[in-house]
């Protein structure tokens, strides 16, 4: 099993939400940096390749992760695709969408990684995130890409049977769910409660720990208190082992530490630790 880095990871001194998303790591190092220790995916989200679409256009772009093996390649993080089509936020979405699927169509990207509605307690309308998650797939299928949404429990898409229910009703071969352990035990389930997720629709998995009690609010605490892999109170074996019981068979998995501290490190530190404490848990679980 490989190991992808996901965007964060890597990113350095930024975070989700940030006056800017750019990594201040080139991307150029950054993969360097990834290959190095294992790393054969990375992430990257919508400012990041926009700035880079901007300066070294796509080409470049595959050319850097190409000369570093990196094979595997996820975009993110598109929101309100569900939203109706006069809503404002929609419109931005919706560029962002057009933006996004040509960066996965020239980089081949595997996954197109999508969001719920965040903050929004209101239960969601299941059949019409279903119509949309299927307008998506239909789009990303040309293109060799899957779309994968992650629940995460400060979004109206909370829990597994919510997700299941909206991949299940729009019922399309490159459509899944992405599961990060965080997203799991944050959200008060279970791990036993995997295999509740059809194989056919299980696309993704990521992988970080946590201390035991949140620290801040949970968005803060996703962002801002994520613990390398082992180094906090998550199961990550049992939620590995769940995960190949369910039927998993993804090539790699994603690694996604957001930390405060982390980030602020150098950057073959960031990729050394986050890879090296990884594979120790895929190794725990399996061997």
């Amino acid at each position: 099993m490989e190991l992808l880095a996901a965007y964060w990871t890597l990113a350095g001194d930024v975070y989700p939400g940030a006056p800017t998303e750019v990594s201040p790591h080139s991307l150029e190092d950054r993969a360097k940096a990834a290959a190095k220790v294992g790393y054969t995916g990375m992430g990257l989200v919508h400012a990041d390749l926009m700035h880079y679409a901007g300066t070294i256009g796509y080409g470049g772009v595959k050319r850097i992760l190409d000369d570093n093996g990196i094979r595997h390649v996820e975009v993110e993080f598109l929101g309100d695709w569900f939203c109706p089509a006069d809503d404002p936020r929609r419109k931005v979405s919706d560029q962002m969408r057009g933006e996004l699927m040509e960066a996965a169509a020239e980089l081949g990207a595997r996954n197109f990684k999508v969001s719920p509605a965040l903050f929004e307690e209101t239960p969601p309308d299941v059949p019409h995130l279903a119509e949309e998650f299927a307008l998506l797939c239909e789009q990303a299928r040309p293109l060799g890409t899957a779309v994968i949404m992650e629940m995460m429990p400060f979004t109206n898409v909370k829990t597994i049977d919510t997700a299941v229910a909206i991949i299940e009703g729009a019922n399309q071969s490159n459509g899944g769910l992405l599961l990060d352990i965080w997203h799991l035990v944050r959200g008060g389930m279970d791990y036993s409660e995997i295999a509740k997720i059809p194989a056919r629709y299980f696309k993704g998995i990521e992988l970080d720990d946590a201390d035991e009690q949140i620290v801040g609010t949970l968005f803060e605490d996703t962002r801002f208190s994520r613990r390398l892999c082992g180094q906090g109170s998550f199961d990550i074996p049992r939620f590995l082992r769940e995960a190949k019981a369910a039927g998993f068979d993804a090539p790699y998995y994603g690694v996604e530490i957001i930390n405060e501290k982390f980030r602020k490190q150098a950057l073959d530190v960031m990729a050394k630790t986050s890879f090296d404490t990884a594979r120790a848990e895929v190794d725990r679980a399996f061997n």
